[in-house]
């Protein structure tokens, strides 16, 4: 066994970013960080479960439509 880890040689070795590229890193990380990511908007009265037009109809109290 060797000591030494061995690296794949398919992954491509790390960039060295200029300071200017190193901030806008930061600060693009930075502006993402305040937005935050939105709350999504809860449905009211919505059908229960998973959503239905992912296969192909609706049912809403036992009675079925196809799209």
């Amino acid at each position: 066994m060797t000591d030494t880890p061995e690296t794949p040689s398919d992954v491509p070795p790390e960039r060295v970013l200029s300071e200017p590229a190193k901030r806008a890193l930061a600060e693009a990380a930075e502006r993402r960080a305040k937005a935050g990511a939105p709350a999504p908007a809860t449905e009211h009265g919505g059908p229960t479960g998973p959503e239905p037009t992912r296969y192909g109809d609706w049912e809403k109290k036992g009675l079925a439509v196809d799209f």
